[in-house]
């Protein structure tokens, strides 16, 4: 006998978005999470949401993208220095009224709540401390088995647990791509809202402060963060140290940031996707980081998995209105569009890499001479700026999505 219709497996921001999509349409859906409904989830993480996410929220929910909003910070300047000496400025005017903005920033359990008070109100069910350790589809469902506890059955289940998901690895469904070998000391830093910096994006190829390493300054809602790449010989546990990062960061920033630290991690990123992003029955479909994991330029982590979601839901919405025959289709159709949207992220996101390694001379050359001709040649200034994020993603799909 199956006990539900739609159960998704993860309550962070891809899970709680699938779970809106879902009462959207007007289905029951629970969601289902290893952690307490009180856990704290520590670190920023991912603090970029795109417009095109916004407006996904917004039609999933709509008031959802603007609540969001509401809690973020919009900057609209960005800057890019090459040793020091800047390179590129441009400063964007401010959205139209009633328009969302390009982007909003936020720390990730800021989103999270705010997606959590939505699914509340929507009456989402949620089943608190249910460590699922195993899914096992069949032509009929899936059988959820956690570590304590009864199991779940659901016609159908969305995989939204996170790079290592029990759900995806019992399934028979894999993480293909390599590792990058450059490794990333990523802070957050508080900031002084008495005497606050510029609302700026800044980027540093090659900081002279810093044994010319490059370093990244985002702001977001009552936060720093700056991301410092570490040269190939570097021992990332000495960057990303207490003392280590006291070091560093006074000399990046006001010296009263680096006794401001919220949060330190270090990233040495994957660059991988699921070898199918639904199981051989289509009874499983994977969203998120389950899906696949990206490193971090261009913040395609995230907002892709809002996409995911959206998508996971539409297709399971058809495979259930039109029943068997059609149901097979709508998954693998899924499937199809969200792997194909993963190769292009991870495309994008390697170039971008590609660029900040510099590993080969000629790249470095490369960089050197842009550098010194972009402040009279203003197309070559925004080359410099874009590269560190990979190239735009072109045209977006029939859904409205880039990701």
């Amino acid at each position: 006998m199956i006990d539900r219709d739609i159960v998704v497996v993860g309550a962070g921001p891809v899970g709680l978005t699938a779970a809106l999509a879902v009462r959207a349409t007007g289905r029951p859906v629970t969601v289902v999470e290893a952690g307490a409904a009180d856990r704290i989830r520590p670190g920023s993480r991912a603090i970029f949401l795109h417009k095109v996410t916004l407006e996904v929220l917004e039609r999933i929910r709509p008031g959802l993208g603007w609540a969001l909003v509401e809690r973020g910070l919009t900057w609209r300047t960005k800057r890019t220095f090459f040793r020091g000496r800047e390179v590129f400025r441009r400063t964007y005017g401010a959205a139209p009224p009633g328009m969302l903005p390009a982007a909003t920033s936020l720390p990730q359990v800021v989103t999270e709540a705010v997606l959590l008070d939505a699914c509340h109100d929507a009456r989402v069910d949620f089943v608190w401390n249910y460590d699922v350790t195993a899914a096992q589809p069949s032509a009929e469902g899936v059988r959820l088995q956690p570590s304590h506890g009864a199991p779940l059955t659901a016609q159908y289940v969305i995989g939204a647990d996170g790079a290592r998901s029990a759900v995806r690895e019992s399934a028979g469904l894999e993480l293909e791509g390599p590792r990058t070998s450059s490794a990333f000391v990523i802070v957050d830093t508080a900031e002084d809202p008495a005497d606050p910096l510029p609302v700026e994006r800044v980027f540093h190829y090659e900081h002279p402060n810093v044994g010319f390493r490059n370093v990244l300054f985002v702001p977001f809602a009552g936060h720093w963060r700056v991301d410092l790449q570490c040269h190939p010989g570097d021992d990332p546990e000495a960057y990303s140290s207490d003392a280590g990062v006291r070091d560093w960061l006074a000399c990046v920033m006001p010296e009263k940031y680096a006794g401001r630290v919220t949060w330190v991690s270090t990233y040495i990123f994957r660059q991988a996707i699921a070898n199918r992003f639904a199981d051989a029955t289509a009874r499983i479909l994977l969203a998120g980081e389950a899906a696949h994991v990206f490193a971090p330029f261009g913040a395609r982590g995230l907002n892709s998995g809002v996409a995911d979601a959206f998508v996971a839901v539409r297709a399971i919405d058809r495979a259930l209105r039109d029943g068997t025959a059609a149901a097979r289709a709508a998954v693998e159709e899924f499937a199809t569009a969200r792997g194909a949207a993963a190769e292009r992220n991870r495309a994008a996101s390697s170039k971008a890499l590609r660029h900040l390694e510099a590993a080969s001379a000629a790249r470095r050359v490369v960089r050197h001479a842009a550098a010194l001709v972009a402040p009279s040649l203003p197309a070559v200034g925004s080359w410099m700026d874009r590269a560190p994020y990979g190239p735009p993603l072109g045209d977006a799909d029939r859904d409205g999505m880039y990701y």
